[in-house]
């Protein structure tokens, strides 16, 4: 009987590696490519005016009506049906923190570097673990707090101490630093309150991805052109991507890369949940940092690089501490096999 179970839990574990890998290349592919033209739509100019594209609301309904027509194509052609499997109000809850996120990340990038921005992302496991104690009714453990405590501790060296003249192309002095890192802790908030409701919603509906997705991206859709329209951003955007050919094709890329990272992290919280995708998403930070201080010729400071020390050695430390082989079970004994009355009591509480 041993021998028999030996196998499948081998081939179990094998195929959740390879599940790992698969969401982990994925995510990181797609959001690396996502955040260098997240940036450069945001902070290079357009055409020989130098115009700067303005309009984040813009790309969060662009990004949205893509993923909803691919979310609704993909159920339609596996024959699934289209009608909501939880109630509407839910995904639209996902909806809403969803669009709020995305904006507060947009707008924060007028006011903060890329790099910092994104170190500062590595800080959604504080929000996570709030949002997981209050919806999920999670318990997390005194070393969970204490990376949270560290990778804090990273993110407000690596923002108080700057490299030189990192100036943004809306810098007005330092008020728009304080600007810049409140939108950032939105982000945050929104952002863990969207990823632990996501996973609620998976644990407790017999949901496929693509149904999630798509009634999310349809909400997001339908509120961020609502917003547009009201606040007369709409034309004004539309303007500015017609009169600039090259906009309109980093706004297309975005929308695919964003679409397709959707099926990534959906994918990976469905399967290994919220505080797990977090973690994944460390290791795409890094990279991102790194191109974008390359690409667009961001300086760092030592204080910057003990910053990002400090925070990656946190996330990846846990990561190794929580992937740390437990002690097998031992083997259950058929009852006619016995060897003595000590290893009874183990078979009754088994």
């Amino acid at each position: 009987m041993a021998d028999t179970l030996i196998p499948e839990t081998s081939s179990v574990k094998e195929n959740k590696i390879w599940k790992g890998v698969f969401a982990v290349s994925g995510i990181m592919i797609t959001l690396v490519i996502y955040g260098v033209l997240q940036e450069k739509i945001m902070r290079v100019p357009y055409g020989a005016n130098q115009e700067y594209f303005k309009h984040s609301l813009f790309l969060v309904f662009c990004n949205r009506l893509t993923t909803s027509a691919v979310s609704a194509g993909s159920l339609l052609a596996s024959k699934r049906d289209l009608d909501p499997v939880a109630p509407v109000y839910k995904y639209c809850l996902i909806s809403v923190s969803n669009i709020l996120t995305t904006t507060c990340q947009y707008e924060a990038l007028k006011y903060v570097s890329f790099p910092v921005q994104t170190l500062a992302k590595c800080a959604k496991m504080i929000p996570v673990m709030i949002w997981g104690t209050f919806i999920m009714q999670k318990v997390y453990k005194g070393s969970d707090y204490m990376v949270s405590f560290l990778v804090t501790l990273g993110c407000s060296v690596f923002i108080l101490f700057p490299a030189g003249e990192d100036i943004s192309p809306y810098s007005r002095g330092r008020e728009n630093t304080v600007w810049g890192v409140s939108l950032m802790v939105g982000y945050l908030g929104f952002d863990g309150f969207t990823s632990t409701f996501q996973d609620k919603l998976f644990k407790g509906y017999d949901m496929v991805i693509h149904n999630q997705i798509f009634y999310t991206a349809l909400s997001s859709c339908i509120l961020s052109l609502t917003g547009l329209i009201l606040q007369g951003h709409l034309l004004p955007a539309i303007d500015f991507v017609y009169r600039h050919n090259d906009c309109l094709i980093d706004v297309a890329l975005l929308s695919t890369v964003a679409t397709t990272s959707q099926f990534f992290i959906s994918y990976t919280i469905r399967t290994f949940g919220a505080l797990t995708f977090a973690t994944i998403m460390t290791t795409r930070q890094l990279a991102s940092i790194m191109l974008s201080c390359v690409w667009f010729s961001h300086p760092l400071s030592w204080e910057q690089w003990i910053g990002a020390v400090i925070v990656f050695a946190s996330l990846y430390a846990k990561s190794f501490m929580k992937t740390a082989p437990a002690k097998p079970p031992p083997p259950e004994l058929p009852i006619g096999n016995v060897p003595n009355r000590a290893s009874s009591p183990v078979k009754g509480n088994s």
